[in-house]
């Protein structure tokens, strides 16, 4: 069992260790991809990248619903 000094470097060096570990894990595919997902349809709360996709989307699934302001200009 570590005592004094030694024990006060291997706190140190483990903290060292974990927040570098935790730094790493902070970037990881799910989490961008979720943050590129910025369009939420409002009718099935379904989400997509970008206003073309949205608006396709709410095409085909949505053919009865009255078109979102937002998506009137938007070519398909």
């Amino acid at each position: 069992m570590a005592r004094g000094h030694q024990k006060l470097q291997s706190q140190q060096k483990n903290a060292k260790k974990q927040a570098e570990m935790k730094k790493a894990k902070g970037h990881d595919q799910k989490t961008a991809a979720m943050a590129a997902l910025v369009f939420t349809c409002a009718v099935c709360r379904s989400q997509m990248p970008d206003p073309k996709t949205f608006k396709q989307h709410f095409e085909s699934k949505h053919p009865k619903s009255p078109m979102p302001p937002e998506l009137e200009g938007v070519e398909a």
